[in-house]
């Protein structure tokens, strides 16, 4: 358990609102996937708006924001995915190598779904069955990835005797200690 009770801010106010509206508006895709108006379709617009604001955020935000700051390569995200099933994973201030690869991975499936529902309204897709079983597929992915980010967090805030959820809501974590990463 850690002594230190100091916190640093570690998520800025733009990841953080990016990704509780991120969350939002999954969810109300989710809740409009059959509705027959366009709010399915808006809200998967403001979806695709939100996450090219990080992307750009990724690059020119914030240290703990900065792509640069948490994406490692595959291997050390592989050998950190192993070190949590020995129960030996280090802990990091920003995002760890298997948070990182989950937050790519989840934007990457977001935005082929917000591509496919966008094609499904041109006119080379619209009423294509194969584009909307894709899309369909990929919202079905969104959310099962979704899943499985929420145990991490909850398996990564149990390990490390810390709130990620509410750190993700204030944006202090409990700063780092002697064998933290930052």
């Amino acid at each position: 358990m850690a002594t230190s009770h100091k916190t640093t801010r570690v998520w800025d106010p733009f990841v953080r609102l990016f990704h509780w509206s991120l969350v939002g508006g999954m969810a109300a895709a989710i809740l409009t996937s059959s509705s027959r108006d366009d709010t399915h379709q808006w809200i998967g617009l403001a979806i695709g708006v939100l996450l090219a604001a990080r992307i750009l955020w990724g690059f020119v935000g914030t240290h703990y924001a900065r792509f640069t700051q948490f994406v490692r390569s595959p291997r050390v995200s592989i050998t950190y995915i192993f070190s949590i099933i020995q129960g030996s994973e280090q802990r990091y201030l920003g995002h760890n190598p298997a948070g990182a690869m989950m937050i790519l991975i989840l934007m990457l499936s977001i935005i082929v779904t917000v591509a496919t529902g966008w094609l499904m309204t041109t006119d080379v897709y619209y009423g294509d069955d194969t584009m909307q079983e894709l899309h369909s597929l990929c919202a079905y992915s969104v959310i099962g990835l979704a899943i499985i980010h929420v145990f991490g967090v909850i398996l990564a805030s149990r390990h490390h005797h810390e709130n990620l959820v509410r750190a993700m809501v204030t944006g202090e974590k409990r700063s780092a200690e002697i064998d933290d990463v930052e």
